[in-house]
């Protein structure tokens, strides 16, 4: 795999040294995490590769593969130690305590993002919301108070590390995003329907809504019977 498609992390016991780690298996880490949570809620204690690649939907080899990298092997006969993993898993990517989340736009999807009860619990915190829009400004959401575009930067030093996240519309979106990086902000979540242009040491992940939607109704084509011309 291209050193392009890596990121590194630090494994936990090998003296500060690092290991690369494909972007893919990164990105399967919250499955496995959610896996693990659910099975943990059933007051399971050891699982299987099998069991758990089943639960995170993924193949055994795979799994297993992938837990390597962060230097975590099952017993063989026994498998995993339910809670050992996930506290493991949790360590390697950064949810051992609340990450603060800044969202900038309060719109119907700010508004969403704001009240979604699935970040409490899950190592976030949504600490500051933040609008252009005066008739929004001083409202509360979820138990935080709106601030105007114009303390971005204020509420950024309060919260270092924080993680930004662009709800807004698309034509706003490099503007506010060029705030946070300048403000300090090194990770990005996006849902603008654009790639926004960011220096080397940020990092940007997009949810563009309509490819989603693009790629089940390629899904649900597959499945729908293709029509008969009539005669």
């Amino acid at each position: 795999m291209a050193a392009a498609a890596r990121r590194r992390i630090t494994v936990p016991g090998l003296r500060g040294a690092e290991r690369a780690v494909p972007a893919a298996t990164v990105a399967r880490l919250p499955l496995y995490l959610r896996a693990l949570v659910a099975l943990e809620d059933s007051s399971v204690a050891m699982v299987s590769s099998e069991e758990l690649a089943g639960v995170a939907g993924v193949t055994s080899t795979k799994l297993r593969k992938d837990l390597s990298y962060l230097g975590s092997y099952g017993r063989r006969g026994v498998g995993y130690d339910v809670t050992a993993l996930r506290s493991h898993i949790e360590d390697e990517m950064g949810l051992t305590r609340d990450l603060p989340v800044l969202i900038v736009g309060v719109g119907n999807l700010g508004h969403a993002l704001a009240n979604y009860s699935g970040m409490t619990g899950r190592g976030f915190c949504v600490v500051g919301l933040i609008d252009a829009d005066e008739s929004v400004v001083g409202h509360s959401v979820a138990g935080v108070v709106v601030r105007p575009l114009g303390d971005l930067e204020t509420l950024v030093a309060e919260h270092p590390g924080c993680i930004g996240v662009v709800a807004v519309p698309a034509s706003a979106a490099q503007p506010v995003t060029d705030r946070l990086v300048r403000s300090g902000v090194r990770s990005i979540l996006t849902f603008a329907p654009l790639s926004l242009e960011v220096p080397d040491g940020v990092e940007v992940r997009k949810v563009d809504l309509a490819v989603e939607l693009q790629i089940l109704a390629y899904h649900e084509r597959l499945r729908t019977p293709p029509a008969v011309a009539a005669g």
